[in-house]
């Protein structure tokens, strides 16, 4: 895969952990910035990558900031984009399987060095895994489009969901 990396001058010392990680995965790198360790503004490095996957000029991108929740604000706001801020292994392996998530978003403070290598291997190697779910997560970018709950169809069998009918994942 090709993967877009970026981060801020907080997140750049996990963003060469993670690069380095997915280069030994055999995975093309490509480099937003920063480049070092001076102050820049989060949010112009997720657009660069974001927009990178949203264009299809990458397959997915990884963020990592300090605590990741700006990157992960930030790339969200990119059409297409499904970024997911992952702490640990379970939170990366559902974002995949469960939410096709294009995006990750890592905390450079809260995550170590064993913990990162973890999170970045399970993310690269989970599938999206489709099905109802594929359904329901179909209705995110109808959001994007304008749309609401209400004029889309219910992706599950219950009836909850629907507009007003309490909603569940």
């Amino acid at each position: 895969m090709r993967i877009a990396f970026g981060s801020d001058h907080r997140g750049f010392e996990a963003k060469q952990q993670v690069k380095a990680i997915a280069a030994e995965l055999g995975h093309e790198c490509v480099d937003f910035g920063t480049d070092d360790n001076n102050p820049v503004d989060y949010p112009d490095l997720a657009y660069l990558a974001a927009t990178a996957v949203s264009k299809k000029q990458a397959d997915r991108a990884i963020l990592a900031c300090a605590t990741g929740i700006g990157m992960s604000m930030a790339a969200n706001k990119v059409p297409g984009v499904r970024a997911a801020l992952c702490h640990d292994e379970l939170s990366a392996q559902v974002s995949r399987d469960h939410n096709d998530a294009n995006v990750l978003c890592l905390s450079a403070d809260q995550v170590g060095a064993v913990l990162l290598r973890k999170i970045v291997e399970v993310w690269l190697t989970t599938e999206f895994s489709g099905g109802g779910r594929g359904i329901r997560g179909g209705k995110i970018p109808r959001f994007e489009e304008g749309e609401g709950p209400a004029e889309i169809p219910c992706g599950c069998n219950t009836g909850i969901g629907r507009a007003g009918g309490g909603g569940r994942g």
